[in-house]
Formats: C-alpha cells, structure tokens, sequence
C-alpha cells in the first residue's frame, strides 16, 4: 500500500513530497524529486519526505496512481492540493519566493520562459543521450544513433551557451530557470560534453555550489544509502 495522507493538524501548512526508498548509484542525484527538494530549500519552506519503493509495493498502486498518474516520483501533497509533474511543482513553489521569482512582471515572464526552455528546448535532447549512453550503451541500434544524438545535444548546448555568455545566470541573477536548467546539464554528468562549454560548466556548478542544492542533495541521498540492497554495498 502507498504511504496513508498525513494527518492534518493545527494550522500549519504540510508540504509531502515522494521519493524513492533507494535506485541504481547511476540515478541517484538524478531523481527529480530533487529539484521539487531544492526549491522547497530555496524557498524556505519545510517539508516532509515519504518513501516508496519501485515496483509493485507502493509504486504502481492504485492510491498512489491517484497521485501520480504516471506513477512516478516526485508527487507533491500540500494539505489536500496534490500535485505532479516537476516543473509544475516547482512553479508552484517558486510563485511564492522571491530568491526564485522576480516580482516585476517582466523578469516573472523571463523566469517562467527559461523554464519551458529547460524542460522543452534542452531536457528532451539530454535524455535522449542518457537513455543511449546509460541504459542501451551495448545495443548496435544505440551506437549507430549516439553520434546524431550527440550532434543535436551539441547545438543545443551550443545555443545556450552564446545565450548565457559571460552572466554568472541566465538572467544575471538566481531564478527558478536556473534551477531547472541546472539539473537538467546535471544529467550530463559522467560525460565531457558540458566540458566542451566551459561557460555551461562553471555555471552548472555556481548552481550546484548553493547551499539550498547542497542541502536537497543530501537529503535525497540519504534514504538511497540507508536502503542500499546488500549487493549494491558489496559493489560500491
């Protein structure tokens, strides 16, 4: 059975969020449970993790589908409003912090445009990399298509890079669009793509280097190494 609603006291607003009880070492700080953790850090707000397992146990369950209708991670409960997708959790999120929306029209509209960017314009092409590189690398399908995968990761990357130029963030200044951007290249790691734009590169770790993204790493980690199967100890 999927984790029971959390009881509802006082007058104080409860933010759930799911994550995974433990995944592979090669996804883990990918989980996009991280970024929902990140801005929720950013924000100032607290929040209350519940663990599921992949698999039938709490995964694909009925009260959990309810949930998440994909029955993936992460689900957002906030008294009640139940959420899903990572990107409309963290614009509800960033809607009331001003470290991740600016609050002149024209720099929310910015904000908001580069994170459809990042979800639409860049997140596409990097996991299609990821899906050849980590999950097909052996297959003759996935060599024959890596170099046209990585040629359109490229001139995206590309792209982004001369937009960025010499800003410390996209906008000059820390949005929610740099959060989603920057666990989006985080996807890359384990590659030398980014390196290929240095720019792109020191920018993911300026993003990496907050203490908010520090802070939501660790705690996405922790249950990953208190519920590590025996054989991914012996392997590590």
């Amino acid at each position: 059975m999927a984790p029971a609603a959390a009881p509802r006291t006082g007058r104080m607003t409860m933010i759930r969020v799911s994550a995974f009880r433990w995944v592979p070492p090669i996804v883990q700080g990918l989980v996009r449970d991280l970024r929902v953790r990140w801005a929720l850090e950013e924000a100032g707000l607290p929040y209350e993790e519940f663990l599921i397992s992949l698999g039938p146990e709490h995964q694909r369950t009925p009260e959990y589908f309810a949930m998440q209708p994909f029955g993936q991670v992460p689900a957002y409960d906030e008294d009640g409003l139940v959420m899903f997708e990572s990107g409309a959790i963290v614009l509800h999120i960033a809607e009331r912090s001003e470290i991740l929306m600016p609050t002149d029209p024209v720099g929310r509209a910015r904000a908001q445009s580069w994170m459809f960017a990042a979800l639409s314009s860049i997140e596409p092409f990097i996991v299609n990399l990821a899906e050849v590189d980590v999950f097909s690398p052996n297959e003759e399908w996935a060599k024959l298509r890596r170099p046209g995968v990585v040629a359109m990761a490229q001139k995206r990357l590309q792209e982004l890079s001369t937009s960025l130029g010499d800003k410390e963030y996209l906008e000059g200044r820390f949005t929610v669009g740099d959060l989603l951007m920057s666990t989006v290249l985080r996807i890359l790691r384990g590659t030398d793509i980014l390196e290929q734009f240095p720019n792109l590169a020191a920018y993911r770790g300026r993003c990496e280097a907050r203490p908010a993204f520090e802070k939501a790493l660790a705690a996405q980690l922790a249950p990953f190494a208190a519920n590590a199967p025996p054989a991914a100890n012996a392997t590590a």
